[in-house]
């Protein structure tokens, strides 16, 4: 999903805020704050706090409600998203043996990662890149409201990422996507050898996973919609 106009101006000054208004408070719910308190703890002008402020509520990540004595600040679910992703950078850069576990169950999907797998300009990339032809199709996996959140950190599993690239046929472009190494545990059975596929354009929102695999995941892991999984990903 391409980024709003908005989001583009957020940078680290107001990622920097963004981190003051947690450490407030403002993950737990509304924190009260007023621009001169913000501009101490950043060593900034309250006007330049405030401007911070309202970029950080223009892109979608904080919500405001001003007071006549201040405001109040929520960091938003967007803005928290934006966080784990920091962190997890940062999880990369200190800690060797970074990884994440996300939880969920099992949901049917609407057909088209059958298609989109087993396209040639795909197929070709998946054998060279993972090893493996993937089934046809993709497992659909939606998570749990904090695996949501978590689901951030995700893109910072460099050290498990595979790129796949994107590539035209005729008058069509097929988009680039993203797979990450992931060991699949369910009801006491695992498979090691999954990939979560994270396309850079897909129907999918946030709460939903899709992972390949060189056998079908169902029948291997004996799964039905509604059984609950965890996927374990960059693990060494």
């Amino acid at each position: 999903m391409a980024e709003t106009a908005a989001a583009s101006t957020v940078g680290p000054s107001e990622l920097a805020a963004l981190k003051q208004v947690a450490l407030s408070g403002g993950l737990d719910g509304q924190t009260k704050l007023s621009c001169s308190g913000l501009a101490d703890s950043l060593d900034a002008s309250a006007q330049t706090a405030s401007r911070r402020l309202q970029r950080l509520d223009d892109a979608g990540l904080v919500d405001r409600e001003v007071l006549a004595d201040g405001q109040r600040v929520t960091i938003s679910d967007a803005g928290e998203a934006r966080l784990r992703r920091e962190y997890g950078d940062y999880r990369q850069l200190f800690e060797s043996d970074a990884s994440l576990a996300l939880t969920g169950t099992v949901t049917s999907g609407m057909g088209e990662g059958r298609h989109y797998i087993s396209l040639s300009g795909y197929m070709s990339q998946f054998r060279d890149r993972l090893g493996y032809e993937p089934f046809a199709g993709t497992l659909n996996v939606e998570l749990t409201p904090e695996s949501v959140r978590s689901r951030a950190e995700v893109a910072a599993l460099s050290a498990s990422a595979t790129r796949i690239d994107g590539w035209e046929d005729g008058d069509r472009t097929f988009g680039p996507a993203t797979c990450y190494a992931a060991r699949v545990e369910a009801d006491g059975d695992t498979y090691d050898g999954a990939h979560v596929i994270v396309p850079e354009r897909t129907h999918h929102d946030e709460t939903q996973l899709e992972l390949i695999a060189p056998v079908k995941l169902r029948e291997v892991l004996d799964l039905s919609d509604g059984d609950r999984l965890t996927i374990h990903l960059g693990e060494a």
